[in-house]
């Protein structure tokens, strides 16, 4: 039998995921083009680096 959670206990990562996966929703349904820029994506989710999104020297900046 699985062991089950506190009903309290909340996976942060998991929340943090789901909160940035909604901005990206809202973003690509307001937006008027067909496709988000690479730049905006990289905007939404408070990513600092590559231009384009494609160098793998990525990093998360920190959370405001």
């Amino acid at each position: 039998m699985p062991a089950h959670r506190h009903p309290t206990v909340q996976d942060q990562v998991a929340l943090t995921e789901i909160d940035l996966t909604g901005e990206l929703m809202i973003a690509a349904a307001a937006a008027s083009e067909d496709r988000l820029s690479t730049d905006r994506i990289d905007e939404l989710l408070h990513v600092a680096g590559a231009p384009h999104g494609d160098r793998p020297d990525r990093r998360v900046r920190d959370a405001p």
